[in-house]
């Protein structure tokens, strides 16, 4: 399913060069299933048309609030007009988007101005049904202007859900905090907006990708996994409302928006991340694929083959088990910290799976099959607790990894209940 299919927003261009990447979210929202009704002010119509933004959206757009046309899904009879636009068109929105936010838009929000559709529109949603989310957009010395961080702290105290800026380049030639979020930020800041927040007020600390274990300065032993289950889950938790720890091993993936992200290389150099993050940390979520097993000794000069056929020996010692200890540990004994494990195997998944989570000793352990899965888009989980098994069935991994997350809430709720 598309991220926002049956959503209908409205959005709004106040006037700024950033209404060239609204034209860019506008599609990226109907691509993510949602309709979208534009509604511009005349600043706006000096940067960008309204033909643009109706071949986008696929809807006439609004931009007087004398317009006599009749509003998309106003139930106003077979083509009657009541020249209330404003009214018309926020009654069946499930949020209004102002993409971009001038400096003066914003004003005239915190002061409850009414002289253009946008404005007299945004102060005629009805408070409870229709959440106002706005993108500032201006120059670095209008953003940092005391007047200007002002009106956004009242604005967000009066329950309007203002997004962060960008930093970097702007059109004036000064660089600087202040420009308009890009158009996939926009979109994972809107679809995060209506995730259910079941982790909210939480701590999750999430392993993801494979560990390196090195053998000379260039060769090493590591593993096929991607990490992308992982930041799959990172992504998740954080638009469940949850402050994110990401501890990667060695992979190529952009962080997901607002998660903190820790690089690191071996089991060793995991375990150590591990131990910064995890005093607070309220959720554990162990998808990383660590080595079981490193090299007992690095050679610090690269191995060379000399021609005689000799094969070098490898000895190698075992590798801390870094869910097994944390599940171990005081924290998570006594009910204040939830673990999760996962178990990649090539083989007999439900028996491994029983079989792991018995050993590592946390309450769940999520299986699947690594040669199956690892690099790929798509993923089959099987959730084993003591209570026994429930599958998750074929799908991307983003949709199981809202699925896991939600049902790690609801586990957690009932696992420390218990354990209090």
């Amino acid at each position: 399913m598309k991220d926002l299919a049956g959503k209908h927003i409205v959005l709004g261009l106040s006037g700024g060069i950033a209404c060239y990447k609204a034209a860019e979210l506008c599609r990226a929202l109907v691509k993510a299933g949602a309709t979208v009704q534009v509604v511009m002010t005349d600043a706006a119509l000096q940067f960008i048309t309204p033909v643009t933004m109706q071949a986008l959206s696929g809807r006439p757009v609004f931009s007087s609030q004398w317009d006599p046309r009749k509003a998309a899904g106003a139930d106003l009879g077979a083509g009657v007009g009541n020249n209330m636009a404003h009214i018309n068109l926020t009654r069946e929105a499930d949020a209004i988007v102002v993409a971009p936010a001038s400096a003066d838009f914003m004003s005239k929000l915190l002061h409850g101005g009414a002289d253009d559709l946008l404005s007299l529109m945004c102060l005629a949603r009805p408070l409870d049904t229709v959440p106002l989310i706005v993108a500032p957009a201006m120059n670095r010395e209008m953003w940092a202007n005391p007047a200007t961080q002002r009106n956004v702290a009242q604005l967000k105290a009066d329950g309007i859900h203002v997004l962060d800026v960008g930093q970097g380049d702007q059109a004036c030639g000064e660089v600087g905090d202040g420009r308009m979020l890009e158009a996939d930020e926009l979109l994972y800041d809107v679809t995060a907006f209506f995730a259910p927040k079941v982790m909210a007020g939480q701590h999750v600390v999430v392993t993801a990708g494979p560990t390196y274990e090195a053998i000379d300065p260039v060769r090493g032993i590591t593993n096929l996994s991607s990490g992308k289950m992982g930041f799959a889950i990172a992504r998740a938790a954080h638009e469940a409302g949850a402050r994110v720890t990401l501890v990667a091993g060695p992979v190529s993936l952009p962080t997901p928006r607002g998660v903190q992200r820790v690089d690191v290389k071996s089991a060793r150099n995991m375990q150590l991340a591990l131990d910064m993050y995890m005093d607070d940390a309220t959720v554990f979520v162990s998808a990383a694929a660590v080595a079981d097993w490193r090299p007992a000794s690095a050679s610090d000069q690269k191995i060379k083959k000399d021609g005689s056929g000799h094969v070098p020996t490898l000895t190698f010692c075992e590798n801390p088990d870094l869910l097994a200890g944390i599940a171990a540990s005081e924290r998570a004994q006594s009910g204040q910290l939830y673990c999760v494990g996962f178990a990649a195997e090539s083989h007999n998944l439900l028996h491994h799976a029983q079989t792991k989570r018995a050993r590592k000793g946390v309450p769940l352990l999520v299986g699947n099959i690594g040669p199956a899965t690892f690099g790929q888009d798509h993923n089959a989980l099987l959730l084993v607790d003591e209570e026994g098994v429930v599958e998750f069935p074929h799908a991307d991994k983003l949709s199981l990894s809202r699925l896991l997350v939600a049902d790690i809430a609801r586990r957690r709720a009932i696992w420390t209940t218990a354990s209090a």
